[in-house]
């Protein structure tokens, strides 16, 4: 008598379900479960949230069950996705403790970063961050383009670019650093102006072309643009793409300068005209570090946003 073996799985169907639970899906898993939500956990993988999304739902559909309960506001585990953690975090913590033996070799980073910044942020606030971090990393070389231009990362071979943006690409990893309002200074001793509507008298240093500066709107801090909203023109005295010169001119008299409040510190020589209120600006109100999504993306690029935003933080 001859004993069949039993069916087997189709190669198919077997090799999807072993892709949808191998080590890197569950990996992944652990580190969603962790973060708390697919927009954090992108942050710290380095891809998309769109990418994390895609990759939950493929494993999701390949074990037939929901692992994660969404809503709005939060993100949590189903029964099911509760028992797939545990697993899943014995092989993070394998896999933490592989990279953890390798450590010592991976924390001397090497090569050149290309870096694209506004040469505002790149003076003010970037200079010296980047300084203490090639102190940690000797071998680290860095090519700095700075420019007010928006450079395209792929394109133009960038790992890494600091910008002043409300609406990064979507394909692309975005880190909100630090916020920032632009406000009006003069020099030290200056008497403050009654409202934005005196503004329009006052003689300004302005970032960019004439054009680009005449009309301003500004609000109350801490208010929506809505509540209170003054719309003026300007009257530039003095305009130009080197805003270090126009701080120098503000602080010799020679008018009001316009600028984000992380150029103006106690020992600027300057002084708020306008406390309480800030320029609205299309930009946005944050600097956010551009990333391409891993693989594409730079492993040291990635170093370095995590060093200045934990930099930036601690000093906030």
């Amino acid at each position: 008598m001859t004993i069949k073996p039993p069916p087997s799985i189709p190669r198919s169907r077997r090799t999807a379900a072993d892709q949808a639970l191998d080590a890197n899906a569950l990996e992944l898993f652990a580190r969603i479960a962790q973060a708390g939500s697919f927009a954090r956990a992108a942050r710290e993988l380095g891809l998309t949230r769109a990418a994390v999304s895609r990759k939950v739902a493929a494993i999701e559909a390949a074990v037939g069950l929901a692992l994660f309960a969404r809503s709005t506001r939060s993100l949590s585990l189903t029964e099911a996705g509760r028992r797939l953690q545990a697993k899943a975090r014995a092989v993070l913590e394998a896999a933490e403790g592989a990279r953890l033996a390798l450590r010592s070799e991976r924390d001397q980073l090497s090569g050149t970063l290309r870096i694209s910044t506004a040469p505002v942020f790149g003076n003010h606030v970037l200079a010296p961050l980047l300084a203490r971090f090639q102190s940690l990393h000797p071998a680290l070389r860095y090519e700095l383009l700075m420019t007010y231009r928006r450079v395209d990362l792929l394109r133009e071979g960038v790992d890494l670019a600091f910008r002043a943006t409300a609406q990064p690409p979507e394909d692309w990893v975005a880190q909100p650093l630090m916020r920032y309002a632009v406000r009006a200074y003069g020099a030290a001793g200056r008497v403050p102006l009654a409202g934005p509507q005196d503004l329009a008298q006052q003689p300004c240093l302005l970032i960019g072309t004439h054009e680009e500066g005449g009309h301003s709107v500004w609000v109350r801090d801490n208010a929506a643009e809505a509540d209170e909203r003054h719309e003026l023109h300007l009257r530039a005295s003095a305009w130009g793409n080197d805003l270090d010169t126009l701080l120098a001119m503000a602080r010799h008299g020679d008018g009001v300068v316009l600028c984000p409040d992380f150029c103006v510190g106690p020992q600027s020589g300057l002084v708020d005209l306008l406390p309480g209120w800030r320029m609205v600006v299309k930009e946005g109100e944050w600097i956010q570090a551009l990333t391409l999504p891993m693989p594409v993306g730079s492993e040291t690029a990635r170093a370095l946003v995590r060093f200045v935003r934990e930099a930036l933080a601690s000093s906030a």
